[in-house]
């Protein structure tokens, strides 16, 4: 590591979403351009935000499910999210509506979801938007 670059210099692949700050970091490919990354990322975040658990009447991305998207070379994005809990009712459906949604996006090749379960969701993952929608100040 060069003398003028420190540890927390951005860097294209370690692009992190704004909102909730914890989670949905985004891991871009260096081989696509800067405008082109962008543009995914914003797209892919916005159909995020169209999937709603059936059960709480906030979008996935905002309850601070999703925890990784990695957008890869080929434009094929993997996406790690969890659920509320094991036991969550919709637990066969959210990962595949949220893999439609970002398929959906213009520009992605394909998606992959894994549901992971480390670290366990708990509400401290949600955005102030949730928070507000589920008044849980």
């Amino acid at each position: 590591m060069s003398d003028d670059m420190t540890d927390d210099t951005p860097k294209s692949e370690d692009i992190v979403a704004d909102k909730p700050p914890q989670n949905a970091a985004v891991a871009g490919s260096s081989a696509l351009p800067e405008g082109e990354l962008s543009r995914l990322t914003d797209d892919i975040i916005a159909g995020l935000k169209t999937v709603y658990d059936p059960e709480i009447p906030a979008d996935v991305y905002e309850i601070g499910l999703i925890y990784k998207i990695d957008i890869g070379d080929d434009r094929a994005v993997k996406i790690d999210m969890s659920l509320t809990s094991p036991n969550c009712p919709s637990a066969q459906e959210l990962p595949i509506m949220v893999e439609n949604a970002v398929s959906s996006v213009p520009g992605v090749k394909e998606t992959k979801v894994t549901v992971v379960w480390d670290p366990p969701w708990d509400p401290s993952r949600m955005s102030d938007e949730a928070r507000l929608v589920l008044n849980m100040w």
